[in-house]
């Protein structure tokens, strides 16, 4: 159903709501911390979205047990890795993997810059394990307000050598991107590059001030520029991205029903549009099955999957050699599987 010979590709993956729900339950044992069930099949339900949930906030608490576990900074390198060894379990061929170093760090009050480095040092590990492609993306978390926003993003920036863009996610509709135009004049000055969750909670200006005022070359979500026909044109004369999630887009109640999501859309009108999975552990899902749903869902053909499989490699924050590289490595790949 894929493009074997293209590289399969997330970009929109967060390391901190991907964490296994067999590692939270036995990081919770091995530190006695108290869980609300007895049996971890009764557990699942507590990490885990089991239909879809009001809004975005009550998706997000879903995440909160897999960092409430994170006692040391040797759980956060455990994490990171499992996250490496994931996408190899999942075919995925290169993930921006982006996480939220206070929210990780915030219920056991790690270090932020030692979260960081536990992270980027299992990351590494588990990319000489796996042999598989990752680049990180630092989360400015805007649910913990503008102060705590500026510590994260100190801490990301004295480790930025380790990272290849700036997110802002978390409660959009409480925390707007005006609230952040400090914190994104300061990335300016760097060479780091910006994606912003927007459009997923609030409507369009949130997704016109994310471009305008922050900088962002990729927008996370983005559904609300459906209903915006000059969004829609500025997107495509200026080659921003769209980082659609099917699954979770349903879970968090943006979208009601999954045969009206904008994807198929976004590719009729030829913006470079890419799918990914969100929080797949929460979530329970893959990247290989968010494109069965697509396929299943809008009937896609061959070119049109093989359109979002190159997106997904024109719009990662990767070099143009690196880009290259990546293209000629799963063209290998696939060559030496028919032999």
């Amino acid at each position: 159903m894929i493009n074997p010979t293209l590289p399969l590709v997330d970009l929109h993956r967060h390391l901190d709501g991907n964490i296994r729900p067999k590692t939270i339950w036995q990081l919770a044992q091995q530190h006695n911390i108290s869980l609300p069930e007895d049996s971890y099949d009764n557990f699942i339900s507590h990490v885990q979205i089991q239909e879809s949930e009001p809004d975005l906030l009550a998706f997000l608490k879903k995440l909160d047990w897999g960092v409430a576990v994170l006692k040391s900074l040797e759980d956060c390198q455990r994490v990171a890795y499992e996250n490496v060894e994931d996408l190899v379990m999942a075919g995925i061929d290169y993930a921006e993997l982006r996480f939220s170093p206070y929210y990780m760090a915030m219920t056991n009050k790690l270090p932020l810059e030692g979260v960081i480095e536990a992270v980027v040092d299992g990351i590494n590990k588990g990319k000489q394990a796996f042999n598989v492609d990752v680049n990180l993306i630092g989360i400015m978390s805007r649910t913990f307000g503008q102060q705590i926003c500026m510590q994260e993003l100190d801490a990301i920036m004295a480790c930025k050598k380790h990272f290849v863009a700036i997110d802002l996610a978390g409660d959009e509709l409480n925390y707007p991107g005006t609230m952040f135009t400090e914190h994104f004049n300061k990335i300016k000055q760097t060479d780091l590059q910006v994606t912003v969750h927007a459009g997923e909670a609030a409507g369009s200006e949130s997704i016109w001030q994310a471009i305008q005022q922050l900088g962002a070359t990729r927008i996370g979500h983005g559904v609300a520029c459906q209903h915006d026909e000059n969004l829609l044109d500025y997107l495509i004369t200026h080659n921003i991205a769209i980082e659609s999630c099917l699954t979770s887009n349903y879970q968090t109640g943006t979208i009601q029903d999954l045969k009206k999501h904008p994807l198929p859309m976004f590719l009729e009108r030829g913006i470079l549009v890419t799918l990914n999975t969100d929080d797949p552990a929460v979530e329970n899902t893959e990247l290989i099955a968010e494109y069965k749903l697509a396929n299943t869902l809008f009937n896609l053909q061959t070119q049109e999957i093989t359109t979002i499989q190159q997106n997904g490699v024109n719009a990662s924050f990767l070099s143009t050699t690196e880009k290259q590289s990546l293209l000629n490595k799963s063209m290998f790949n696939h060559q030496r599987t028919k032999e």
